[in-house]
């Protein structure tokens, strides 16, 4: 088995930060302890000066693949995920056609095996129509059930009662879930179209996507799943009124209803769509300078359990489009640990936090097997940064496939130099070594 040495690493796990060398050998972390450059490795990394976190989880991604792969694609995206420190991702089945079947589902993830670097694992789509279907998911290797419960066309969007309450009391494992209101939506939509036409202005976006809408929604939704039990994960928290929804009183293994919170609410507000456009129009819809605050101080004492990006690129041609024509998302993977390490250097959060909600939780809300902590017998998934090295986010150095990124021009405090998935040294430096793909997730359920 290859073997590799981190030595004088500042290491950051599990709410503490201490110096000390981590030894891999194969897949997994051998030993962690003060003194181990005696040992012999194949591949020795000096680490002196950086920090040493567990690799980041993100557990809300779109890679386009299969359908959509002019945007992106499964190969091109977990390049982008390891140049950031990413090294676990899970995507969702709103591809092209839509994950709703376990055929459809083993077709991604033989797709992943082939060309993946990072460790993933893929939902399952709902719609109103395969409850059956998705109750044949092996909980044991599959992350979890998605549901639209707004924002979405056609047989993604679940609003059928019946149908949710089919979900909500029989799957037995996590549901995420994308929490809008469609009625009010379509009713903001209407009002504003008579009023301005196609050209309807991207400020405009919070409004018609209102805060309204994300309430009603995530409230209803949660009501469910207390009414049922339910395992509930609340994805992309947007506004103020919702972190109310969330507990922080009880430990994260404990909690059956967790809230995600994303790199674009707490880094834009709705004072940026002034210049940046419809490049930064997500759903839910980047809100109030108050709201962006809120999200920031709920995901800090805990009522919001993790941060995850979002990431779904589109194409310039695309996002440069009227109101309505414009899709919504946007490509961050690459930058989010970046991103919070700049909130980390602006003193509005510890090293420690970031390494809990980034990584820490993810692992313990999925119940991943083996992964999310820097501990002996636990996967070597890892990322060195220099917290000292200034860079400027250019279409230069943009690995995402569609070339683009809404932080373009931003310089960054802190850089991402190696990145170790499933203990292969997948990133150095700028620099991507493809020959081992990243693993398939395994979860500790029943």
């Amino acid at each position: 088995m290859k073997t590799a040495l981190i030595t004088n690493a500042n290491i950051v796990n599990e709410g503490k930060v201490f110096e000390g060398d981590v030894f891999i050998r194969g897949q997994y972390i051998e030993a962690i302890g003060k003194d181990l450059s005696s040992r012999q490795a194949d591949v020795v990394v000096d680490a002196k000066g950086k920090h040493l976190l567990p690799g980041v989880i993100d557990d809300q991604v779109h890679f386009r693949e299969p359908g959509l792969t002019h945007k992106g694609n499964i190969h091109s995206e977990s390049r982008a995920a390891v140049a950031g420190g990413v090294t676990t991702y899970m995507e969702m089945p709103n591809t092209s056609p839509p994950t709703f079947t376990q055929e459809l589902l083993s077709d991604k993830y033989a797709i992943a095996s082939r060309t993946s670097l990072a460790n993933y694992s893929f939902y399952i789509g709902a719609s109103n129509d395969n409850l059956e279907e998705v109750m044949k998911t092996d909980i044991r290797n599959v992350c979890g059930l998605k549901i639209f419960m707004g924002s979405s066309t056609g047989n993604l969007l679940v609003d059928d009662p019946k149908t949710l309450e089919g979900f909500f009391s029989r799957f037995p494992a996590l549901i995420a879930s994308h929490c809008e209101d469609e009625p009010t939506i379509r009713k903001n939509s209407a009002d504003f179209k008579q009023r301005y036409g196609e050209d309807v202005p991207i400020e405009c976006h919070p409004q018609i996507r209102s805060a309204e809408a994300c309430f009603k929604s995530s409230s209803f939704a949660v009501g469910l799943a207390k009414k049922h039990g339910t395992r509930f994960h609340v994805l992309h928290i947007s506004t103020a009124k919702e972190t109310s929804l969330f507990d922080n009183s009880i430990p994260l293994s404990k909690k059956k209803i967790t809230a995600e919170a994303c790199i674009h609410h707490m880094w834009f507000n709705d004072t940026d769509y002034k210049k940046l456009g419809t490049l930064i129009k997500w759903n839910p819809a980047i809100k109030t300078a108050s709201d962006q605050s809120e999200v920031f101080k709920a995901m800090l004492d805990d009522r919001i359990d993790v941060i995850a990006t979002d990431h779904a690129p589109h194409t310039l041609d695309e996002k440069r489009n009227s109101y309505f024509q414009a899709p919504s998302g946007g490509p961050l993977i690459q930058h989010t640990l970046v991103a919070m390490l700049e909130f980390y250097h602006q003193g509005k959060i510890s090293l420690e936090k970031i390494v809990q909600k980034m990584s820490h939780n993810p692992a313990i809300l999925f119940q991943i097997s083996k992964r999310g902590f820097i501990r002996e017998g636990y996967f070597a998934d890892l990322v060195l940064v220099d917290l000292n090295r200034s860079w400027t986010i250019s279409k230069e150095n943009i690995l995402a496939g569609c070339g683009w990124s809404p932080l373009e021009g931003v310089t960054m405090k802190s850089q991402v130099s190696h990145t170790f998935v499933s203990g292969h040294l997948a990133y150095v430096e700028g620099k991507l070594d493809e020959r081992k793909m990243g693993e398939r997730l395994l979860f500790d359920r029943n």
